[in-house]
Parts: structure tokens; C-alpha cells; sequence
């Protein structure tokens, strides 16, 4: 099939720069922290939450692998709903993904700064962690610099990006080459290999930070009409990606378990992150590696920034495939044709992530509801696929997912479960939200549609909202910070089943009569 918008769009990304995108957006600033979190929850037993939760997140990149490859289309994560359900699907997705999207960039930019102040001083004030005037002009002089480099075309974002991901890369390595060097095998079981049993690797899984670690697929996807060879190339880069970052992770917590002085371990693991404020630092400097805290300290700065640089450029395609779509303002589908790039799109992007930067009294809340949305946009790939299998069957599938009866629910369950696991309180603002949304959107369609379009809107859209509602019963029925009515094991069950049954009911009320586009 052919590139969407191909002759906009500059086809410059090859294999080794898609997966750069994947690995750099996947293995962000959290690997400094998560591996001491993870080890006070499940012990040495941290290493198997590394390896599910690898293992989990890669079914749901499978299933990008069979949309990717059939529909490269620029913002992907977008135009799949769209075509698979209808324009309330891409209106929610687009929506909840712009915002989501726009203020990573926020969040990456602001944990740059963070790190500098701690290295430079004066950039942050002391009670609050909020930019001094200095602080805010560096985050807006960084914003500046990767909207410049987004300019100038996906080649100048894929080559600082691939600079910049390799070093993220040979500085996690170069910890795990020392550490390891000063193994200590007591370690793996001292106190017990799991001294929480499997619940502290489930809990690691969830609550943890295991499996949020995982989640950047859907970068790769936005820039999918920008890649030679798309029908191969994707589906390599999102399988490749994924996996060296589960291997990174996985030898990054042996060589944290493995090297950790056995005076810290004296009362068990439980405390171990609030004992090691940047773990890797810390440990490095008790083990006189100044060097290797040196660069620990680097990569803290330079591995957000250049996430935020990633997600800059996916969130000016999301915008493009979220106008392109109908359900948004037709100027963000201006595009620069010289360059290939989707300026207007690119514009708005800047002035959002902008935007988030500003001191919001409820910063860590919108946070949290930023996080849910994000992991409701990979929910919409598992349905979208199924619903794509039945109402177009002879689309064109370079990749076709083997058994995928079987792994598209379980991927929509798992993404289902990953929705939950950020909370009541975050999931009591998100999803009634998500419903008035749906209505408004709905409501305003149905002035411009005739009654036979309408009917088949309402046919193929209404599993969306009865998700929602569901979720969020679930969620005050749950143990994360809900009533607690059902205990963590029922509720992973209820919620798993309960999906089951939408991604059924979303397979099979798809647009029956979707015809194969590339506008």
C-alpha cells in the first residue's frame, strides 16, 4: 500500500532510525529511578516484573505491527480509529492523545531542568521544585531548540535524535559493564530471592512503574509515512525496540541487585529507594566510580530532553492525522511541502507544550490524568485491528499477527489492566470527562448527519462510552485507590473478563462498509 500524504511527507527513516524513535521514546529518564522502587517492592524477584512486563507490553506492539505495516499513515494512533470505527473514535483519540502528547514534552523538558538545578543551582526553588525565571527561560529555550530542529524536516529530528539515543544507550551499558564488575551474588538471595512472594512482583508490575516504563510504541507509529519501506520496517523497529529495552532493563536491575553494599541491605529491601535518592549515582559514588557518577548525572539531563524532542515530533503528526480526520480544524492539515512538515500542526504542538509549563496548583494530578489518556490510546489498537480483520478482509496485511483470536484480546485486557493500575484518583477525573466529550462530539455530528449516517455513528461508537463507564466502576470497586470492594487478584479478574467482552463487541461494530483511503 502506499505512503498516506506521500507526496507531503519526506520518506527518509530508515530501520535504524525508527528504532532509535522506538528505543528513545520506550527508555526515557525513568531507568534512573525505577530499578531501586522496583527492588524495595519484589526484592531480586524484580527481575521477573521486568521480564512480564516486557512480555505484555510487546503483545500490544504486535498488534501495531499488523496495523503499522498495513496502514502506514502519519498519526497512526489516530487515523486506526478512524478507519476502524468512525469519527467519535478519532475525535476522543485525537483529543486525548494531543493532550497527552504535548505535555510529555512538558514534563521531559521540566525533569531537565530539575536534574540541571542540581548540578548548576538556581534554576528551581527549594520548597516547591517550581522554576525560578531563570528556570522557565531555560525549559522555553529548550522548547525553542526542538521546535527549530522539528522545522527543519524529519531529517534534522532523526539525526540529532539518533546522537542523542545512542548516548542513552551507552550510558546505561556502561553502568551495567561496571556494576557488574562488582557483583555481589549473596545479594539475589539475601532476605529471600522474592520476599514478598508473587504479589510484590505483581505490585512491581503495577504500582511499581514496571510496566509505564515500557510504554513509547506510538511514536514510531506517528511517523509511519515518513519510513522507506513501512510493511518491513515497522514491524522490525517496534519488536526491536521493545525488546532492547526489556535486555537493558533486565541486566540494569541484576547489575543494581548485584552491586549494592551489603550495608544498605541490612534490613531487607524494604526502604531501598528512599535510601539511594538517584540509585545509580549513589552507588556509583560509594563504589568511587566519580566518573560513572559523572555521566549518570549527564544522561539525567540529556535523556529527557531528547524524549521531549521525540514527542515534539509525534505530537505535530497526531495533530495533522487528528485534522485529517474531519474532527479537528482543517488549517493543521497545512503542510510545508519543501521540508515535509506539518508546520501549523508543529506550531500548535510548541504552544501547548508551553502551555503546560505554566505553575498549575494541581500539577501531579494532571500528571496522572496526562498518563491514563496514554494508556487509553494503546487500548484503541487491540479493538481497532479486530474491528479492521472483519470489516476489511482483504486489506493488504504485510505483517499478519499470527493466533490473533487470542493475543488481540489479551492485549486490549492487558491494556485495560495498565488503565486501572493508575488509579481511582486519577481515573474519577479522566473518564467522566472522556464521557461528556463524547457527548458533545456526538451531539454536534448529529446536526450534520442524515439519519441512516447517524444510526451507523451511534452503532459504531457506543462500546467507547460503555468502556469508560466500565472502567470506572471497576476502578472504585478496586484496590488502587478505590473502595477496595474486590481485592487485587478479583480485580484484575473482573477487569479482564470485562474486557473480553468489549473487545467482542468492538470487533464486530466496525464500519462495515470502510473503504481503503489514504486521505
Amino acid at each position: 500500500m502506499a505512503h498516506d500524504e506521500s507526496g507531503h511527507f519526506k520518506q527518509r527513516l530508515g530501520l535504524f532510525d525508527l528504532t532509535m524513535i522506538g528505543f528513545g521514546s520506550i527508555f526515557g529518564s525513568g531507568w534512573l529511578f525505577a530499578a531501586a522502587h522496583v527492588a524495595d517492592m519484589a526484592g531480586p524477584a524484580s527481575i521477573v516484573s521486568w521480564l512480564i512486563g516486557g512480555v505484555a507490553v510487546l503483545l500490544i506492539g504486535l498488534v501495531y505491527c499488523e496495523l503499522g505495516a498495513a496502514l502506514p499513515l502519519a498519526g497512526s494512533v489516530v487515523r486506526y480509529p478512524e478507519q476502524a470505527h468512525g469519527s467519535t473514535a478519532a475525535f476522543l483519540t485525537g483529543a486525548m492523545t494531543t493532550i497527552a502528547f504535548s505535555s510529555l514534552i512538558s514534563i521531559e523538558i521540566v525533569a531537565a531542568r530539575q536534574y540541571a538545578d542540581a548540578w548548576i543551582g538556581g534554576l528551581s526553588r527549594n520548597a516547591s521544585g517550581d522554576p525560578t525565571l531563570a528556570g522557565w527561560l531555560v525549559q522555553f529555550a529548550i522548547m525553542v531548540v526542538l521546535y527549530a530542529i522539528n522545522r527543519r524536516g524529519i531529517g534534522s529530528f532523526a539525526l540529532v535524535n539518533n546522537i542523542v539515543t545512542v548516548f542513552k544507550f551507552l550510558v546505561p551499558t556502561l553502568v551495567i559493564v561496571l556494576l557488574l564488575a562488582y557483583m555481589h551474588p549473596g545479594n539475589f538471595s539475601l532476605h529471600g530471592f522474592a520476599p514478598h512472594g508473587f504479589q510484590g512482583v505483581e505490585t512491581a508490575i503495577s504500582a511499581g512503574g514496571v510496566i509505564f516504563a515500557y510504554l513509547g510504541l506510538t511514536p514510531i507509529l506517528s511517523v509511519a509515512s515518513e519510513v522507506r519501506n513501512p510493511q518491513r520496517t515497522i514491524p522490525i523497529a517496534l519488536v526491536a525496540s521493545i525488546t532492547l529495552a526489556m535486555l537493558v532493563y533486565l541486566l540494569l536491575q541484576t547489575a543494581f541487585i548485584g552491586a549494592l553494599p551489603a550495608n544498605l541491605l541490612t534490613e531487607g529491601w524494604n526502604g531501598i529507594a528512599t535510601r539511594l535518592a538517584l540509585p545509580f549515582h549513589d552507588i556509583a559514588v560509594q563504589l568511587g566510580l566519580s566518573f560513572l557518577a559523572l555521566m549518570v548525572v549527564t544522561d539525567a539531563i540529556l535523556s529527557p530532553t531528547g524524549t521531549g524532542n521525540i514527542y515534539m515530533s509525534a505530537t505535530a503528526r497526531v495533530v495533522y492525522a487528528w485534522s485529517k480526520s474531519g474532527t479537528f480544524f482543517p488549517v493543521f492539515q497545512r503542510m510545508n511541502t519543501q521540508r515535509g512538515v506539518p508546520d501549523k500542526a508543529l506550531l500548535l504542538t510548541f504552544g501547548l507544550a508551553l502551555f503546560w509549563t505554566l505553575p498549575f496548583p494541581s500539577w501531579q494530578a494532571l500528571i496522572g490524568v496526562v498518563s491514563s489518556a496514554l494508556m487509553l490510546s494503546y487500548a484503541m489498537a487491540p479493538t481497532s485491528a479486530a474491528a479492521l480483520r472483519r470489516s476489511r478482509p482483504d486489506l493488504h496485511r504485510p505483517f499478519r499477527l499470527p493466533y490473533f483470536n487470542l493475543l488481540s484480546p489479551l492485549a486490549f485486557a492487558i491494556a485495560s489492566l495498565i488503565v486501572i493500575w493508575t488509579g481511582w484518583t486519577t481515573l474519577c477525573w479522566l473518564m467522566p470527562a472522556l464521557l461528556v466529550l463524547t457527548a458533545i462530539f456526538m451531539a454536534v455530528a448529529r446536526r450534520s448527519l442524515s439519519n441512516a449516517e447517524w444510526t451507523r455513528e451511534l452503532r459504531s461508537s457506543l462500546w467507547m462510552p460503555a468502556y469508560f463507564v466500565g472502567l470506572l466502576g471497576l476502578s472504585w470497586c478496586g484496590p488502587f485507590q478505590g473502595t477496595g470492594l474486590l481485592n487485587h487478584v478479583w480485580d484484575d479478574i473482573a477487569v479482564v473478563v470485562f474486557a473480553l467482552i468489549i473487545h467482542h463487541w468492538a470487533a464486530i461494530c466496525g464500519l462495515q462498509d470502510q473503504a481503503e483511503h489514504a486521505a
